[in-house]
């Protein structure tokens, strides 16, 4: 009780005290003070306090810059705002150049990413050199394009940009990594056959459909077949012939451009020289690059598969049938690009049981006319595929396999439907959603380094988001029906997994997207 007594009393005093600080601070005269400071209303300013310093709000813009180095070696940057950056190469590599090779080196090259080089005995040596700079490194494959990204503090520049030059310039590929990199590839193959979602593999499928397995048809994932196959040898040669220095862009956002320059001139230009260049047993010399357009062909894909076991925990999937119909669509580099990404938009999509809120596409054509509509479609999700030459617009869908020629005949009608009539609401709905999932997007600051690194390997500078989102604003009704019957006059791609008795034929399917109304022709049998 009596301690209570003094920390109330201590207190009091400390209170009295700091008032009277107060109004000394803010009297008018020195040392006479005010007798209650309380007694200045809110309406008046208290005397002699200094009139606050407010922060002047500037629109500063990011300019992107892109300097040519002598060995062809491309650096680009943008200097945003924070105390981290994201740096990394993109190399015009990826399946679609693996003509010439066994099929899946992409594949393998992702995961030995970072790790046994000239400099570094390990991967764990790396990443414990990127931790000093709260670093985290990264690498991803595709089609057409391979990334290694480090994410790190500025002062850690150097560093990073050193661990980038080994991976890309001087990686060892040992043994022991390959026999590693066999099981993890392995092991990913039969964990895409066990996924009750399969949309990974239909990717695959329906690509090689659209381009009969030449370039942008080769598989992005190594086929069980080539995982022996693919050796040091073979990976050497590729990395010989493909990543070479005109090909490849460091890419940097948060950093300074000279800076960068200056780094990319000492560490991946003077003082590290391609591993494989050093020793010649390591290539095959009669490999040569291959740089084939890809062309559009359409055409079937089919693999009959029993998925009625398909479960990822005691309560089994539904069975499933899976279709995709894919048409022709156009590069990023065409003029129509963007109006078919409104296009893809409008169309929207997604699964029946997927969750959500606002934003999701509710009210996207797939939802509304067929996932709102048939209780039976499980799926049903439009997808646009944009590359350097060419481009695939599919629509995705699955159902009980006893009614994929239902399903399918569903997906023609909405395919055939994007030439008719475009509403407004629907239009300024899509385009609203394409550009705000745009600028949300890029708030991220790894997403827009990957946005430069690829704008910038595509056509050599980058356009701002503002361009797009007012080419996007731009786009009218007339152009996306303008487009849809420009893929409407293509040859359909088709690939199907599951039990696929009842599928429609191909000739069928095409002769339904060529209709009005889109109509698949009704078959008899006497034997059903």
């Amino acid at each position: 009780m009596a301690t209570r007594m003094a920390s109330h009393a201590i207190n009091r005093s400390c209170c009295k005290y700091a008032r009277r600080r107060l109004a000394r601070a803010f009297s008018s005269n020195g040392g006479k003070t005010i007798e209650k400071i309380t007694d200045i209303p809110l309406s008046k300013p208290i005397p002699n306090l200094k009139s606050p310093q407010y922060s002047v709000s500037t629109n500063t813009t990011h300019d992107t810059h892109v300097t040519v180095l002598d060995n062809g070696l491309t650096v680009a940057s943008e200097n945003v705002f924070g105390e981290f950056c994201t740096v990394g190469v993109a190399i015009d590599s990826g399946s679609r150049y693996e003509v010439a090779y066994p099929s899946g080196i992409s594949h393998f090259l992702e995961k030995l990413a970072f790790g046994e080089t000239s400099q570094f005995e390990s991967r764990d040596q790396i990443f414990q050199n990127l931790e000093k700079h709260g670093g985290i490194c990264d690498s991803q494959s595709s089609r057409d394009t391979l990334i290694y990204a480090v994410s790190a503090e500025r002062s850690g520049l150097p560093t990073v940009i050193n661990v980038l030059g080994e991976a890309i310039l001087r990686p060892k590929i040992t043994d022991q990594e390959l026999e590693e990199t066999r099981t993890a590839i392995s092991f990913e193959l039969e964990s895409l056959q066990m996924r009750p979602d399969p949309e990974p593999i239909l990717m695959e499928m329906i690509h090689a459909a659209a381009y009969r397995n030449n370039t942008l048809g080769l598989p992005k994932f190594c086929a069980e077949d080539n995982i022996e196959k693919i050796d040091r040898n073979v990976l050497y040669t590729y990395l010989k012939n493909v990543h070479i220095p005109s090909r490849t862009v460091l890419a940097g956002v948060g950093v300074d451009h000279a800076h960068l320059v200056d780094l990319a001139q000492s560490y991946m230009v003077k003082d590290k020289q391609p591993i494989w260049l050093e020793n010649e047993e390591l290539i095959d010399k009669t490999k040569k690059m291959d740089e084939s357009l890809s062309q559009y062909t359409g055409g079937v894909v089919k693999v009959e598969k029993d998925l009625s076991n398909v479960s990822l925990g005691p309560t089994p999937m539904p069975e499933l049938g899976h279709v995709v119909i894919g048409l022709e669509g156009c590069s990023h580099k065409d003029p129509d690009f963007i109006a078919y990404c409104v296009l893809n938009m409008l169309m929207g999509g997604g699964g029946s049981f997927s969750a959500g809120g606002p934003g999701k596409g509710m009210y996207t054509r797939l939802y509304l006319n067929v996932l709102n509509r048939y209780h039976w479609i499980y799926n049903a999700t439009a997808f646009n595929h944009a590359y350097n030459d060419s481009g695939l617009f599919c629509i995705y869908a699955s159902a009980h396999p006893s009614q994929l020629r239902e399903l399918v005949g569903v997906v023609i009608k909405e395919l055939v439907n994007t030439s008719g009539n475009i509403y407004e609401d629907e239009l300024k709905r899509a385009k609203r959603q394409l550009q705000s999932m745009l600028m949300m997007n890029l708030e991220a600051r790894p997403v827009v380094f990957e946005d430069l690194a690829r704008q910038v390997l595509a056509a050599g500078e980058r356009k701002p988001p503002m361009y797009y989102y007012e080419q996007i604003g731009k786009i009218t009704a007339d152009d996306v029906k303008r487009v849809a019957n420009r893929m409407l006059r293509t040859k359909p791609a088709v690939a199907a997994y599951g039990t696929l008795d009842k599928l429609p034929k191909y000739d069928d399917i095409e002769g339904a997207l060529a209709t009005k109304e889109g109509t698949l022709q009704k078959r008899f049998s006497l034997f059903r």
